[in-house]
């Protein structure tokens, strides 16, 4: 009996156990909700303190100066330094640096036409003797062209020789009228000789000897190379006539075809070296002395003429030479051909703001030299811009935009 009565107490006693349990837990649970709506109030007005002098000691300036927050512009995007070099990202700086262009072009060289005669009789008459008969040939100033026999020279030499007779027997005469008209005739003579290129010495020459000579020598007025000739031994001429065609190759000109987006860094005086073919090594200077004033309409150039000096008659006319024009432009702020976006309507250039932090900025650029674009606005010198792999960050920038991203960062 005994032993059934504990058989009976030890299976009672779990259940027993577990009931207790359920309402320990059931009266501690309420117990715990009820204290726990007493005490809410308390520990809520605790963390607003907390968050109050937290926010008392933390101003914007001391939160940017931790880098807690980071100000950026609208499309800025933020790349980790992973993702950077996954990319390709490669970063160059704005700067100060001399410029100087370099224009390469074509020239061909050509007679200075400044330095272009032509020698012409001013009496009629025979061509007696021919001095200089073909063409190409170099005649020096002074140098004997040609002997003319002219009746009419020959009788104002005539008229000369009396005249000097006749001057000498009338500054014999008492009246001063008479010994003046004798030197006004003679002086008259003497005008017409002199406005027919006779030279001061052959006029000495008649006067000494007293005798008309039948032939007036034709001596030539310039220095330089014989270009066309067209006198011939025997033949008549009319006063005024082309005998021969001199040009004077001490200096040349150089004609240059330059595009119209480089005729801004054209002036006159500019430098330009020019290089030939078959003088390789060699470099000639010269200096531009006009610019025409309108453009081939095919070929969308302008003519630029230099004057190169050529005491060595190195260069001749119609050759064809390379120019180099050197344009110095002095200290520009520049950025690296690779950091300009240019979409069409504008150009851009994406700047690291650092900590990640890249930013779209629109630009002004100027001249483009060598590897260089010129900064005309929207960059600082010092600032750091992205120079490769801005295609990718712009597209994101362009998307982030599209999206309506915020624009702060923290």
């Amino acid at each position: 009996m005994k032993r059934l009565l504990w058989l009976i107490f030890f299976l009672v006693l779990p259940w027993l156990m577990a009931g207790c349990g359920k309402e320990t837990t059931t009266h501690s649970a309420s117990g715990s909700a009820s204290g726990g709506k007493e005490h809410q109030p308390e520990v809520k007005q605790e963390a607003k303190k907390a968050d109050d002098l937290d926010i008392k000691g933390l101003t914007m300036e001391s939160i940017q100066k931790e880098g807690k927050m980071q100000e950026v512009a609208p499309g800025a995007v933020q790349i980790s330094p992973e993702r950077q070099q996954l990319i390709g990202v490669k970063i160059g700086k704005v700067e100060m640096r001399p410029l100087e262009k370099i224009i390469r072009t074509v020239g061909r060289v050509d007679y200075d036409e400044r330095k272009v005669h032509m020698v012409s009789p001013k009496i009629g008459g025979w061509i007696e003797d021919l001095y200089v008969d073909y063409i190409g040939r170099f005649v020096r100033q002074g140098e004997p062209l040609l002997t003319i026999y002219s009746p009419e020279l020959v009788s104002t030499q005539e008229e000369y020789l009396i005249a000097l007779r006749a001057r000498k027997d009338l500054m014999k005469s008492p009246f001063t009228e008479v010994a003046a008209s004798g030197n006004s005739l003679a002086e008259s003579a003497r005008r017409r000789l002199k406005l027919w290129d006779i030279s001061d010495d052959q006029i000495k020459a008649l006067e000494e000897s007293g005798q008309a000579k039948k032939t007036l020598t034709l001596y030539s007025p310039f220095s330089g190379f014989v270009l066309e000739k067209m006198a011939f031994k025997g033949m008549s001429l009319m006063p005024g006539v082309a005998l021969f065609k001199l040009a004077d190759l001490s200096t040349v000109w150089l004609y240059a075809d330059i595009y119209e987006y480089e005729l801004p860094f054209i002036r006159v005086g500019q430098q330009a070296a020019i290089q030939l073919s078959y003088l390789q090594g060699e470099t000639f200077t010269g200096k531009a002395i006009y610019i025409y004033p309108s453009l081939d309409p095919n070929t969308r150039t302008a003519k630029v003429r230099f004057e190169f000096p050529n005491p060595d008659g190195k260069l001749k006319p119609e050759m064809y030479g390379n120019v180099e024009i050197k344009v110095h432009l002095g200290q520009r702020l520049v950025v690296v051909e690779g950091a300009i976006i240019d979409t069409g309507l504008r150009q851009m250039a994406i700047v690291d703001k650092g900590n990640g932090y890249f930013e779209p900025r629109e630009v002004k650029v100027g001249a483009k030299v060598d590897h260089y674009y010129e900064i005309l606005k929207g960059l600082k010198a010092g600032e750091r811009v992205v120079t490769s792999a801005n295609f990718l960050i712009d597209s994101e920038s362009r998307f982030k935009e599209a999206v309506g991203a915020p624009g702060h960062a923290h």
